[in-house]
């Protein structure tokens, strides 16, 4: 299929396809189906990626990346995520993607060089921490109840998050928190780099869940005691925390759809070569219709998400938020990505369970998906409200008329 990728981006994306197939699978064989990578062996794909040119293409050369812009990652990104140990070699992995965007995005000098530095090199790793059990937010960020307070030139955080994405493990965290409690949190929320080490951080647990065998990472619950962290730890602007946020996740929704997107491509790819060579019912399942006609509609809808994403991408890069385009392209991506897995695991039958083929990482990895960057029902609640808001009056008058 033809999209309109530069020829840098193009170019970028074939030589990743190629480390990925030549360097990452070979090891993701070797590595994965009993669990997750231990970081010496990423330590090793990641100097191999150094080697090609390829590490961080997301990351300004300043800190040793490859300076691709915000479009021209996009296909990069689909390419890496055809392993999982793919987006690790490249440092291309959520959160830490996302919030090294953030901390180019927002960040001081100071929390550039003591930060995002040692991000960019894998010395160290972060996580994003804004949900919260219960009654203090999730999808209803509104409802979002740690306090961060100052005084005396410090900030003091109070408060329980949870599904942190790999807080068990981060050196530092991202923390939301309401630091105006008379404003309407979209207006009186900001962003914190707490290092984790820090008094009064615990790390309750990492929460068990579907996936966390395969890659290893954790979604942890976090409580906040008296946390002092000082004045120059706030990230941006005060109380633009919630403004901050979109900016970091509308991107970051959409590299993660690309991310999963290579996943679902290398499932096909695999998927095409079993059922070609798989013998049943007097013929290769290849040459049977029912098998054809799901792969026919697994490439098409794996074509539309690919397009809707870069549609969203373009919207982004003109300068606008691209709420709509973005939730559109999550939410189809997301259930794409997710059915056409599944439907690769059934025709690989026996084999699709079985961990000598990565379709069955994949598929315990790919359901979070729909939950994880915005569920479904959130998405589809921000497109239904848009569209609503265009509702036409005379429409309405017709109708009226019609019914009297």
């Amino acid at each position: 299929m033809e999209y309109d990728d530069t020829q840098l981006a193009t170019e970028f994306a074939e030589r990743t396809r190629e480390f990925v197939n030549d360097v990452v699978i070979p090891v993701e064989r070797e590595t994965l189906g009993d669990g997750p990578a231990d970081s010496d062996v990423v330590a090793d794909l990641r100097e191999r990626a150094r080697e090609r040119d390829l590490y961080a293409p997301h990351l300004p050369e300043e800190y040793g990346g490859q300076g691709l812009n915000y479009r021209d990652m996009l296909p990069v990104f689909e390419a890496a995520g055809r392993s999982l140990l793919g987006p690790p070699a490249l440092r291309v992995e959520a959160p830490d993607e996302g919030n090294m965007h953030t901390l180019e995005l927002f960040g001081t000098e100071e929390q550039k060089e003591r930060w995002l530095e040692p991000l960019a090199a894998g010395e160290i790793r972060s996580g994003f921490s804004m949900t919260e059990p219960m009654q203090g937010g999730g999808s209803d960020p509104k409802m979002l109840r740690t306090d961060a307070e100052n005084e005396d030139g410090e900030w003091i955080i109070d408060g329980h998050k949870w599904w942190t994405t790999q807080g068990a493990e981060a050196d530092v965290l991202i923390v939301m928190a309401r630091t105006d409690r008379e404003a309407h949190p979209y207006e009186g929320c900001s962003l914190f780099l707490v290092p984790t080490d820090t008094e009064g951080v615990e790390v309750v647990r990492n929460i068990p869940h579907v996936g966390g065998e395969v890659t290893g990472m954790s979604h942890a619950e976090i409580r906040f005691d008296g946390v002092r962290i000082p004045e120059e730890n706030l990230l941006g602007e005060l109380n633009e925390g919630f403004t901050h946020a979109q900016e970091r996740l509308g991107p970051a929704r959409l590299t993660h759809c690309m991310r999963y997107s290579g996943m679902a491509e290398r499932a096909l790819d695999v998927t095409k070569a079993y059922v070609s060579e798989r013998e049943a019912f007097d013929g290769p399942l290849a040459e049977k219709q029912s098998v054809r006609f799901t792969i026919a509609e697994a490439e098409t809808n794996l074509h539309a998400a690919r397009t809707m994403v870069r549609h969203a991408a373009r919207e982004i890069e003109s300068g606008g938020q691209a709420r709509i385009p973005v939730a559109m392209a999550k939410v189809f991506a997301a259930n794409t990505i997710q059915e056409v897995i599944d439907d690769c695991l059934q025709l690989c039958g026996a084999n699709g369970i079985g961990k000598d083929l990565p379709i069955a990482d994949f598929y315990e990895n790919v359901r979070q998906f729909r939950i994880v960057d915005g569920a479904d029902e959130v998405h589809k609640r921000v497109i239904a409200r848009d569209a609503f808001s265009e509702v036409n009056p005379d429409e309405i008058e017709a109708i009226t008329r019609y019914e009297e």
